[in-house]
């Protein structure tokens, strides 16, 4: 039987909720136990798709549980047939509604599944990876729709940005970082045009002093001058360059 081909129990199988008034305790209780291997069989035909084995072996209980309680043996129905769709329907919608970080449509999600189900299959069989169109095939789908299921799968576990293949490179230590430089992208673009009108003296005295750290008295060195006339050189051209900004700032706006 296909994983995927198999349909969540309908509303018929829901109607009680409660104890079958047909089961004694004792046999409520002897009907779990005895087919718990069951729930641990179908449980691991999910093993391998993103979650823990002993997640899926307790949603396969619980649904076991749920179909003892529902299950009529009036109705002459195997009990084995009737628990196995209870189960695959509780594991499916176990994925469907928790195991997605990304969320994809019911249709994607469970043709996900089969072909799972399906890869395993094939792969026994031809001693290989299968193809789309084989995948295909055995599904029922078309290979559009199997590239999709596909694709969607990627998105079924987020991975965190602390793991790595490597403990010494995870992935957070290739993330970019806030650059502080950002900040100054504006005032460097309104700073070029106004420096550029001051006379190339002004210029140099300023990047001694505030690109290359000189103090007043290595620039008067430096320049030949003293260092009260460097002091009010720099003063004066730093008026001139708030003037600019200023003035090519309000023309922006």
């Amino acid at each position: 039987m296909t994983v995927g081909r198999e349909h969540d129990p309908g509303p018929q199988s829901d109607a009680s909720g409660t104890e079958s008034p047909s089961l004694t305790p004792a046999a409520r209780e002897e009907l779990i136990t005895s087919n718990l291997g069951l729930a641990h069989q179908l449980a691991r035909r999910f093993l391998h798709r993103g979650e823990p084995l002993d997640d899926l072996v307790q949603v396969a209980s619980v649904a076991l549980v749920k179909s003892v309680d529902r299950f009529d043996p009036s109705r002459g129905v195997d009990f084995a047939a009737f628990a196995t769709r209870t189960i695959i329907g509780e594991l499916k919608r176990h994925f469907r509604d928790k195991g997605w970080a990304v969320r994809a449509s019911r249709r994607v999600q469970e043709l996900y599944l089969e072909l799972g189900h399906a890869t395993g299959t094939l792969v026994q069989q031809l001693g290989r990876n299968p193809t789309v169109a084989e995948l295909a095939e055995a599904t029922g789908a078309s290979e559009e729709a199997v590239i999709e299921a596909i694709e969607a799968g990627q998105g079924y576990r987020a991975a965190s940005i602390d793991a790595s293949e490597s403990e010494d490179d995870p992935l957070s230590a290739r993330l970019g970082e806030h650059d502080g430089n950002y900040d100054s992208v504006e005032d460097r673009a309104l700073l070029g045009p106004a420096l550029a009108t001051l006379p190339p003296r002004e210029q140099s005295i300023l990047r001694m002093r505030f690109v290359d750290g000189l103090t007043q008295s290595e620039i008067a060195v430096a320049v030949g001058v003293s260092q009260m006339h460097v002091s009010r050189l720099l003063s004066s051209s730093l008026q001139k360059l708030r003037e600019g900004i200023e003035q090519a700032g309000s023309k922006r706006t």
